[in-house]
């Protein structure tokens, strides 16, 4: 049965057009229909119109501009519905828990919207007694809603979505802000109510490991237009054979990208790390177990100039609570990327808050450029020396447009007129982001904010740069090449100390991982050792092949290691070579998949 429908729907945002000097549709003649049950993933590049198209199925929050095309709910009209209607059968769940929690009490956050829609008292009860009980929430349901971790608030904002008893749920990037193993909880509490309930669920996401293999359909968006709508297996297949350099190639699922790498066509296409294994398994020998490693020499290691030192660091926000770090040591090297991994709340950004000298711990020393932060002076340590870059990005910018706000550094670094717009113009083209310049930073994508808010960093040209969640809302091709910057910066020797979430980001750009826990750094590492010993805080590309090679993180050290030892025989006895090329054209069946608008 039909549940919703979209026909040629076109978008355009009022500011948008004017920047740009013409129309420029943030959405363009996209049609789908969705039915009743189903799970659909829609994926694609940050600023592609996810966000748009999810906010317009939702009445209540569709952004002002120009529309054209219709959206039918359960067979009437979108403008037709009733506000009750509206309110409680589509169910939103924002990208940003903060952004929706609006009780101080989690009990109270549950009731909320079953107050405003003038449901009894005791059906309220009863409600918010089942939710809290199926998902878990009834051991903190009377805590305030401040003192929950990132995890926990997300988890409130679905329940308290569900208690609404929704039709259809939408959710924009709800794993955005969550470590790894909450984000799969999160995850997986969506497939059980999707298989239990039945509930129909459209989700966009960056982070497509796990969501893309689960999903019923998956929508590909490119440029405002929807490319793909396939189920998982034929549309990660189908992308490949209609653009082979697509940048959403490096979005999809390790098992996936693996596969494409090898040009292995005539196997069957794998989704899930065992997909990727039995791939592995059946096609690749392993007479080659390991790439070869330069060993880390300590005694060189050791004799490197110190960028930051920390030791026996202890901080707690209020005399009366806890530690968030206790006992606290760190020593960051010149020219080095470092990575700290950690559960939501563990206090990874306290860390990043206390070496920055936002907040000042009660024991303990730091020290930065081998000086103890208390003896720099005024705006000393922020000036070329020490920057840092939010979690929320939202909080970088104070003006009209991007522009203005990088116009700004000129008062902290003395740049002449001509050499900030000269700044401006290479930070922008690095970043890929000139299209932006002039455009509110709250009109722009989560994405689009972050390499906006990047780029404003970056003009401080800093030498220590702290980074939280660097890659939040970020594309997989924007990823890449945040990772290459932050290669080409860490070879004119500025030091990197990043939080981050992404286990397939840090592994790729750090030369020492690290994990946050029990109030202190527990283990710091090289990638390969950090990654390849643990099962969760780990690459799935490193789950994929751990049983065939022993010291691979990447897809991209997978991918080598298979070149190196080569197919196996084929069950006629001869030896299968690898496909050159990424085998554009058609289908196997003589299909091209569908595609809407291209």
């Amino acid at each position: 049965m039909e549940l919703l429908k979209v026909e040629d729907l076109t978008f355009t945002y009022p500011r948008q057009a004017r920047d740009a000097g013409e129309a420029a549709p943030a959405l363009e003649h996209v049609s789908f229909q969705v039915q009743e049950g189903e799970f659909i993933v829609v994926c694609g590049e940050s600023g592609c119109g996810k966000t748009t198209l999810l906010k317009l199925l939702k009445r209540e929050l569709a952004p002002h501009g120009e529309q054209s095309g219709r959206i039918w709910f359960r067979g009437v009209p979108q403008e037709e519905l009733s506000d009750r209607e509206a309110a409680c059968e589509i169910g939103y769940v924002l990208q940003n828990p903060e952004n929706q929690t609006v009780t101080d009490k989690v009990w109270h956050e549950l009731a909320f919207g079953l107050e405003n829609m003038g449901v009894p008292t005791p059906v309220i009860r009863r409600r918010v007694a089942e939710m809290a009980c199926f998902f878990g929430i009834d051991d903190w349901f009377r805590k305030k809603t401040t003192e929950l971790s990132g995890g926990q608030k997300q988890l409130l904002n679905l329940a308290s979505v569900m208690a609404m008893q929704p039709r259809l749920l939408i959710l924009d990037e709800p794993t955005s802000q969550l470590d790894p193993i909450a984000a799969s909880d999160f995850i997986n509490t969506l497939m059980k109510i999707n298989k239990d309930l039945g509930l129909t669920i459209l989700l966009t996401e960056h982070r497509l490991e796990e969501v893309f293999p689960v999903a019923d359909r998956v929508f590909i968006m490119d440029q405002g237009r929807l490319l793909l709508a396939e189920p998982p297996r034929e549309a990660g297949r189908d992308l490949k054979q209609l653009n082979g350099d697509h940048k959403m190639l490096l979005g999809l699922p390790s098992a996936l990208r693996i596969y494409h790498g090898l040009d292995a066509a005539d196997a069957e296409c794998p989704l899930t790390v065992r997909d990727g294994r039995n791939f592995l398994a059946a096609n690749y020998e392993n007479r080659i177990r390991r790439l070869e490693r330069k060993p880390l020499d300590a005694e060189a290691e050791a004799e490197r100039p110190v960028a930051m030192r920390m030791k026996d660091i202890c901080f707690r926000y209020e005399r009366d609570l806890p530690d968030v770090l206790e006992g606290v040591a760190l020593q960051v090297y010149e020219g080095e990327i470092v990575s700290i991994l950690g559960g939501n709340g563990a206090g990874k950004t306290t860390l990043l808050s206390v070496i920055s000298g936002v907040n000042k711990p009660y024991r303990g020393k730091i020290e930065i450029f081998g000086k103890r932060i208390q003896k720099y002076s005024g705006k000393e340590l922020y000036t070329g020396k020490l920057a840092s870059l939010p979690q929320n990005p939202q909080t970088v910018f104070l003006k009209m447009s991007v522009r203005e706000d990088y116009r700004e550094i000129q008062k902290v670094m003395n740049y002449s007129d001509r050499e900030m717009e000269r700044k401006i113009e290479e930070t922008a083209e690095l970043l890929g982001i000139s299209r932006l310049l002039n455009r509110h930073p709250y009109d722009l994508s989560g994405g689009e904010q972050q390499k906006a808010a990047i780029g404003k960093i970056l003009l401080l040209q800093p030498r220590f740069l702290l980074l939280d969640e660097p890659t939040k809302g970020i594309d997989a091709w924007s990823k890449r090449q945040l990772q290459e910057l932050l290669k080409d910066l860490k070879g004119q020797g500025i030091t990197v100390l990043m939080v981050t979430h992404d286990v397939e980001f840090a592994a790729g750009v750090s030369d020492r991982c690290g994990l946050f826990f029990d109030h202190e750094i527990t283990s710091l590492d090289t990638p390969e050792e950090f990654f390849c010993n643990n099962n969760y805080y780990t690459t799935a590309a490193n789950r994929i092949a751990r049983q065939q090679y022993d010291n691979a993180v990447t897809c991209e050290e997978v991918i080598e290691l298979c070149r190196r030892n080569g197919r196996k025989p084929a069950a006629g006895g001869k030896t299968e070579g690898e496909k050159p090329g990424g085998g554009r054209g058609e289908l196997a069946d003589g299909k091209r998949g569908m595609r809407y608008g291209a």
